[in-house]
């Protein structure tokens, strides 16, 4: 069953003992005395143990810090990366109880042999070999149990922490901390969801088809559920190990790491979000393998045009199209945002970037100092946009580890132009010319039908319910008005069609018509200001 972290199920009075004990654990390791500044922070490396110590929730959550650059110091971020995803094992029996009651069937029944000693245990879920029954070698990685529960509990502490330190301390406010918590339980969903794991692997798959270089392990559907993840085994060795004993191969495998990166980024708004070294595998013949697909990012087609119009910005070093297209990325609440603030630090950022050799320019450390330039300035960055801050630092990271003397960005800038040139292609251009041709066909023939219902809607007075507030609320502004100005003209025709009456020599009855129809004017008149005045005072 999928694992759906929701901690609102979690009320005060279920979190209290954890809440409890976080709160001991922060006192003894001097995190209560940060709230009153950052000369009162623990060091670093306290800060660090403390999240260990708090367990499986806290150290994902130390994780997700790691990429918020724009949060914290660099020595803090420096040593959160450094926290280890290692949990001491489940016992075999919690194993096979998972896998039968995911599965629907007894463990001989779906492997003829199951390796009781995991591979490896992590935070979420640990992996064991395992062989079919048609004797094809696989890869389990089998979830905790009890993870809905854990996680809920200590995300819901997490929740009234903040809401206790805003509370107490209002300078907290501005870092956006239950956002944070928020962007951090939707990762969790996300990555303990077995089932979008394994639609991620075979989009992968799909889109890096034609890397002969690259394998990526295929899902055993019969044997995956949103617990169970089962893949084919991949028999290789870490790429930094291997780098060590074939300094020679790595030119070519880095060529294919950042090709893999930049394709799935470009053409399908895809990226792996942890690409380390323990992620990626030598084959024994040479091909690189990738694992591990529970942390990836998405990229829609207007972030994907963002993207590449701030990177080209960033290249040319101009730092209006860079704060429009940085801006692009992050729409929401951008009317808050200091621009003129953002302009001068992305311009000191490009300057920075620009006064170094081309080889030494980092991608992950300029997107790190845009994310910090924005957050000083107002912008709420997107969560996406974190993930591939942090996807890029991590990548660069290993190829200086894999070969400190490689070109990194020889390579980009290859990928780039191989990417521009497919781009624009003529069987590209071919496809979006059809494309447009298909859209322009169905506008041309839609268009008039659609036109004749917006007329007669408009003709009925029928042009559907706004769902906007704002604009509701300004339509009803409007509706009042003209209702008062309706009402006003036909006050103002009384009076003067009543005057008129009066001052016409004829007498009798019109004289007094007359007079009823300048009386009615007037009252008209008065009722429609005291109206007015009432609905003023009431929505004041």
């Amino acid at each position: 069953m999928a694992v759906m972290i929701n901690p609102e199920r979690s009320g005060l009075l279920r979190a209290t003992p954890r809440l409890m004990q976080i709160l001991r654990v922060l006192a003894r390791h001097k995190f209560l005395g940060a709230l009153r500044g950052k000369r009162h922070w623990p060091p670093p490396k306290e800060v660090r143990e403390t999240f260990e110590e708090l367990g499986l929730a806290f150290l994902k959550f130390g994780q997700v810090l790691a990429m918020r650059r724009d949060l914290l110091p660099g020595a803090y971020i420096d040593e959160l990366e450094l926290l280890h995803d290692q949990l001491p094992a489940l016992g075999f029996d919690a194993v096979r109880a998972t896998v039968e009651a995911e599965l629907g069937a007894p463990l001989t029944k779906l492997f003829a042999t199951f390796g009781e000693t995991p591979l490896a245990a992590a935070t979420i879920a640990q992996v064991h070999e395992a062989t079919l029954l048609d004797g094809r070698r696989v890869a389990v990685k089998v979830q905790r149990p009890d993870l809905e529960s854990m996680i809920s509990t200590d995300i819901a502490a997490l929740n009234y922490l903040v809401a206790l330190g805003e509370s107490l301390f209002p300078r907290l406010r501005a870092l956006d901390l239950p956002v944070v918590v928020r962007e951090f339980a939707n990762s969790l969903n996300r990555e303990t969801d077995f089932i979008r794991e394994a639609r991620s692997i075979l989009l992968f798959r799909t889109a890096l088809a034609d890397l002969p270089d690259l394998w990526i392990p295929d899902v055993v559907a019969d044997c995956s559920s949103a617990a169970v993840l089962t893949m084919d085994f991949s028999d290789g060795e870490r790429v930094d190990l291997y780098a060590r004993h074939h300094p020679e191969a790595m030119p070519q495998a880095i060529g294919t790491l950042v090709r893999l990166m930049l394709q799935t980024i470009f053409e399908e708004g895809l990226f792996h979000a942890d690409p380390h070294p323990g992620n990626v595998l030598v084959l024994p013949d040479g091909r690189l393998s990738l694992l591990d697909f529970g942390m990836t990012g998405e990229l829609d087609e207007a972030m994907r045009n963002s993207l590449t119009l701030l990177l080209e910005a960033v290249v040319k070093g101009d730092a209006r199209a860079a704060k429009e297209a940085y801006l692009e990325m992050a729409p929401h609440g951008s009317e808050k945002v200091n621009r003129a603030g953002l302009l001068l630090d992305i311009k000191a950022v490009l300057n920075e970037i620009h006064g170094n050799d081309l080889s030494e320019i980092s991608i992950g450390d300029s997107f790190d100092s845009l994310l910090r330039a924005g957050s000083r300035n107002g912008v709420h960055n997107p969560p996406e946009f974190f993930l591939l801050t942090r996807a890029f630092v991590i990548l660069e990271s290993m190829i200086r580890q894999l070969d400190p003397e490689h070109n990194y960005m020889g390579s980009f800038r290859d990928e780039i132009a191989r990417l521009t040139a497919q781009h624009f292609s003529l069987a590209r251009i071919q496809e979006k010319t059809t494309k447009f041709a298909r859209e322009m066909e169905r506008l041309i023939n839609e268009g008039p039908a659609d036109s004749r219902r917006i007329l007669r809607r408009i003709a009925e007075g029928n042009l559907g319910r706004l769902q906007a507030p704002a604009i509701e609320a300004l339509g009803g502004r409007i509706s009042r008005n003209l209702e008062r100005l309706t009402g006003s003209i036909a006050a103002a025709a009384l009076v003067i069609g009543g005057a008129l009456l009066m001052l016409a020599p004829l007498g009798g009855r019109q004289h007094l018509f007359g007079e009823t129809m300048v009386v009615s004017g007037i009252i008209g008149t008065l009722l429609i200001c005291i109206g007015a005045v009432r609905r003023d005072r009431g929505r004041r």
